[in-house]
């Protein structure tokens, strides 16, 4: 009689995980998405809600359904669309840029062997401690480069920050083994080729992440065009938004300055509840893209793994 002995080894001993702690951390993520999810349904709810029983205080499910806050942003249809159209052009057209410039930096900072790797490190990291300021920024980017009331102003100022181009340079030094460099260098490979064909196939963890933070800036971004443009028709969505949230809390608090018809007019405004649709109408789209980060966070996580 031979009895059978099964050998673990000490990872395999320590990644394993009680049914009971199973338990308990999904009960713990469960807890955390409801805390992501509820707020927003909230906001949505209030977004539904007629002007005259958010008097009362805001509720969870409303007394009296009301689409008057997105009736009153239809009416603004000719001014939100093309506002929209600018921000899907500045995300995307912003993302993309933004990617290519910040990656390329961070491949070159992290090669060891080029010689001005300490000087550009330096350059890199000393911004992101020490600001140049609004003033000079806003001179360098309007007399230097000439971008006031142009689409580049929303796009460029924003497009590398030091923290993205960090977070490549240390994921390409640790990730990327030097001897594949290497291999590719003694097969005749340029450093463009080696960068496009080799680097970039093994960094989707990476271009999904500083993807993603882009693409948040980007579409959260209203200080560029509340900066840079003065034209409206080049407003970004989120300026234009907020310069509408703006005047409706400006007429009705002036109200009593207007006419009777103008008064009641301002009365009748859905106040609390197109702030809501706002918030709703910003928070939409992004929700809509995020899947598809995910999906390459997720198909992403071995892609970069070398076998020995």
């Amino acid at each position: 009689m031979t009895t059978k002995v099964t050998y673990q080894s000490g990872l395999e001993k320590f990644n394993r995980i009680k049914p009971g702690t199973n338990v308990l951390f999904n009960f713990i993520f469960l807890i955390l998405a409801i805390m992501c999810v509820v707020p927003v349904l909230f906001v949505l709810m209030i977004s539904l809600t007629s002007e005259k029983a958010l008097e009362n205080g805001y509720q969870f499910i409303p007394k009296e359904f009301s689409f008057e806050a997105y009736k009153f942003l239809a009416q603004q249809g000719h001014l939100i669309f093309p506002a929209l159209g600018i921000s899907v052009f500045v995300t995307v057209v912003g993302t993309v840029i933004g990617v290519i410039l910040t990656t390329t930096l961070g491949y070159v900072l992290s090669r060891r062997e080029y010689k001005l790797n300490k000087l550009l490190t330096w350059m890199v990291f000393i911004p992101m401690v020490f600001n140049g300021g609004m003033v000079s920024s806003y001179y360098i980017n309007t007399n230097l480069l000439h971008l006031k009331d142009s689409v580049w102003a929303l796009i460029l100022p924003i497009a590398v920050s030091s923290f993205n181009v960090i977070i490549c340079r240390t994921y390409f030094r640790t990730t990327i083994p030097d001897s594949v460099i290497e291999s590719a260098k003694i097969d005749g490979a340029s450093e463009l080729r080696i960068y496009f064909r080799i680097v970039l196939p093994l960094s989707l963890p990476v271009l999904a992440t500083i993807g993603l933070f882009l693409c948040f800036g980007y579409w959260n971004d209203w200080f560029q065009s509340m900066l840079y443009i003065d034209n409206q028709r080049m407003y970004s969505l989120q300026a234009l938004l907020n310069m509408t949230m703006q005047n409706v809390e400006y007429l009705s608090k002036n109200r009593a300055f207007m006419g009777v018809e103008a008064a009641q007019l301002v009365a009748n405004l859905p106040k609390e509840g197109s702030r809501m649709a706002i918030a709703i109408l910003i928070i939409l789209p992004i929700a809509c893209a995020y899947p598809f980060f995910q999906k390459y966070f997720i198909s992403g996580l071995t892609v970069g793994s070398v076998k020995e």
